[in-house]
């Protein structure tokens, strides 16, 4: 899959797992196995919605936290003491952002990096970060730039980071669901003495499981709200450059080195060709799309 997609598969994982060891660990927490040591689907069901969107919303309220620590983003502020293309950057942001009827401005970062990419993330239309690699400001000429920009405007006009949070917590219940079902099943086969730490190491490897089958329903909606944020850049910015915009990353997607880490969720570059583990379709297929 590479560093880039892992970054949000590993984030959601991890959050969800920790709350899922804590709520385990708490007393009282297994009443979805009833006295007569059967489970209890529907109270299960509940308990697992509650891990699950808990996990969700927390790897969403910390997205735009973890995008400036891990990628480096410095912001940039209207009345900072900015350079020419910097004050550019801004520019677009804003005027895009007033353009698709944001009433808060996103705050707008720079992250050093060669490839060519931006990405938007955050938790709310009004706590949002729209991101550009120095690669892409130094690769891309100005009509580019702002159908890159205008791409990861529509993302967040759209509320697509809070779509994918709501999907992801539907994916999570069902995992923390399933997982505790397998775990009590396995949990039948051993000793009675063995039985609860058998079921908890259980609970952990298949939650680890169906957490990266899940991740491929995650990933088939993104793909998905790609071309919905590409047809909101055409709105945004006109169709000419926002088909620019996808021909130019096309002709410098080469030039990425592999091993540079990037946040893959509601970035405007993919792959070549599409997976199942893709979080975007080709280029090819959204340029054809578009045209």
């Amino acid at each position: 899959m590479g560093k880039r997609i892992l970054y949000f598969l590993l984030t959601n994982i991890l959050v969800l797992l920790t709350i899922s060891i804590i709520f385990t660990l708490i007393p009282g927490t297994w009443k979805y196995i009833g006295e007569d040591g059967q489970l209890q689907l529907g109270t299960l069901l509940i308990f697992s919605a509650i891990i699950g969107f808990t996990g969700s919303f927390i790897s969403l309220a910390m997205s735009r936290w973890m995008a400036k620590r891990i990628m480096g983003v410095r912001i940039i502020e209207p009345n900072d003491h900015l350079t020419e293309q910097e004050k550019e950057v801004v520019e677009k942001v804003h005027r895009l952002a007033r353009a698709a009827g944001l009433m808060h401005m996103p705050e707008v970062g720079i992250y050093q990096g060669k490839e060519v990419n931006a990405f938007a993330t955050g938790p709310s239309k009004k706590h949002s970060l729209v991101a550009v690699s120095s690669g892409l400001l130094n690769e891309m000429d100005d009509d580019a730039i702002e159908g890159v920009i205008a791409h990861e405007v529509a993302h967040i006009a759209n509320g697509d980071m809070v779509t994918m949070t709501l999907l992801q917590g539907i994916v999570n219940t069902f995992v923390v669901f399933l997982a505790r079902i397998a775990a009590f099943i396995v949990s039948r086969f051993v000793k009675e003495e063995l039985a609860p730490i058998i079921h908890f190491i259980a609970i952990i490897f298949f939650q680890l499981i169906f957490s990266v089958l899940g991740s491929l329903v995650v990933f088939a909606y993104s793909r998905h709200r790609e071309f919905h944020a590409d047809r909101g850049g055409v709105d945004l910015a006109g169709k000419d450059k926002m088909r620019h915009a996808l021909e130019s990353l096309k002709l410098y997607s080469n030039r990425v080195r592999e091993e540079e880490t990037a946040i893959a969720t509601l970035k405007i570059n993919g792959t070549k060709k599409s997976s199942f583990f893709s979080t975007h379709p080709s280029l090819d297929e959204r340029i054809s799309r578009l045209r």
